[in-house]
């Protein structure tokens, strides 16, 4: 059970944090008072040399020694050294062009490429934000507070308007929100064992699914204009639920035996990936009639994936996983292949030393109704132990990869000869606005 309100208290006290273009806030909106202290103490001097007469800069004289010193200099303030905040989420928003930072102490939206940060808010008082998701590039975001000391209650969604710099609306629940999906015409609310699909414009429930236990609010929805996908855990492991709003359709795929760990729509809705939590395969469905349409080989040990991501044609595939590399896949249902053309896909890969094909032991027996278990054509290696996700860059044959360190890598890959992705840039983001 929900409810809705249509308004709500400006969090953020300072009016001056209300700016929604795309220049940096002051350093009163990101709460960095290194700047003012110094102009404080740069006033203080001066007033106090021009009211007092005995106090000016001339030089001082020494009648022991015959030399001039220079002026006093005032003792300089020991600022407090204030340490990077911890980064509590982050995501790309709908077509991978910026990405939002959640933060203990408020969130922030940069942009891709160019690297850039657009904008922060920093909150006085709590700022845990475990969820934001941005719109395209508009200026509505939905938060969710978590962390030790959080901005919201966590089991709330708040519809943040920054031309406003407040909250204009919110929605409550019962338990957690797990995660928040935003269309142009639908919000969609996940918590750990439902899903509620709101209409955009009113707040209106449209929608209630009951999903399998769903701690990490696993849902995908399509961008596309025109009707909805909406991809979901179900209610068996390792089965997803497609729901098709246009032909009022639910489609039930036991996509893995164990566990659904991620998942990932292309913009139309037509096709999905899917990895379990052993984390050595990807496959990939045609949504509307539930076929397996070709099947991708992480590797050999268990690995947890964070994020598959689909180029925006669906040529390529882009996973992320605990081993520490980004792996890109060439994906050939785009194509419109056939049955002959994956028996002819597959022999060149038993033939061709330069394919990334998985061992000749899978062609015995074992080989998919569609397409045979290929490896990866190109990867880039990261340090392990940090959580990494990925999407593709708007400049041809990019990946962009965020930590949640921090960190924001831009790499290439080679569509030809595959292999290492080559480093084109690295930025922290959590970095004071300053250097950007």
């Amino acid at each position: 059970m929900a409810t809705v309100s249509s308004s709500w208290p400006n969090p953020n006290p300072n009016p001056d944090s209300t700016s929604s273009d795309s220049t940096l806030p002051s350093h009163r909106d990101r709460g960095d008072d290194t700047e003012s202290l110094d102009s404080f103490s740069s006033m203080t001097l001066n007033s106090s040399s021009d009211d007092d007469p005995n106090l000016n800069s001339d030089p001082i004289p020494n009648p022991n020694h015959g030399v001039t010193l220079p002026p006093i200099s005032p003792p300089t303030p020991n600022l407090p050294v204030t340490p990077p905040p911890s980064v509590l989420h982050l995501s790309f928003n709908q077509d991978h062009a910026c990405f939002a930072v959640g933060t203990d102490r408020g969130f922030r939206i940069l942009n891709c490429d160019p690297f850039r940060e657009i904008f922060r808010r920093d909150f006085d008082r709590g700022g845990g934000v475990a969820v934001v998701e941005m719109l395209f590039r508009c200026n509505i975001l939905a938060l969710v507070g978590g962390g030790t000391d959080p901005q919201y209650p966590p089991n709330k969604v708040m519809i943040w308007d920054d031309h406003q710099g407040r909250c204009i609306g919110e929605l409550s629940f019962r338990s957690d929100v797990r995660s928040v999906r935003l269309r142009r015409d639908r919000i969609i609310v996940v918590l750990e064992q439902k899903i509620f699909v709101y209409n955009f414009s009113d707040l209106k429930l449209m929608h209630q699914i009951e999903t399998i236990a769903n701690p990490k609010g696993l849902c995908a929805v399509s961008q596309g204009i025109g009707s909805m996908v909406l991809v979901c855990p179900g209610l068996q492991k390792g089965q997803v639920r497609i729901e098709h709003y246009a032909s009022k359709r639910t489609k039930f795929i036991m996509a893995h035996d164990s566990r659904i760990a991620c998942f990932a729509l292309t913009q139309d809705g037509h096709l999905l990936a899917t990895a379990s939590s052993k984390g050595t395969l990807v496959r990939v469905f045609n949504t509307v009639d539930g076929t397996l349409r070709q099947e991708v080989r992480r590797g050999a040990d268990r690995a947890e994936i964070y994020s598959l991501a689909f180029s925006s044609n669906a040529e390529w595939l882009a996973v992320s996983s605990d081993k520490g590399t980004v792996h890109v896949f060439g994906l050939k249902v785009n194509s419109g292949a056939q049955v002959k053309e994956t028996s002819r896909v597959a022999s060149e890969l038993t033939r061709s030393n330069s394919s990334p094909s998985s061992s000749l032991s899978l062609f015995k027996g074992v080989l998919p109704k569609y397409f045979s278990s290929e490896w990866s054509v190109a990867q880039f290696r990261l340090v392990e132990g940090t959580q990494y996700i990925a999407a593709f860059g708007h400049q041809k044959n990019t990946v962009v990869i965020l930590g949640m360190d921090g960190s924001f890598y831009r790499c290439q890959f080679d569509p030809v000869n595959g292999g290492e992705m080559t480093q084109l840039e690295y930025h922290n983001c959590l970095k004071p606005p300053s250097v950007f």
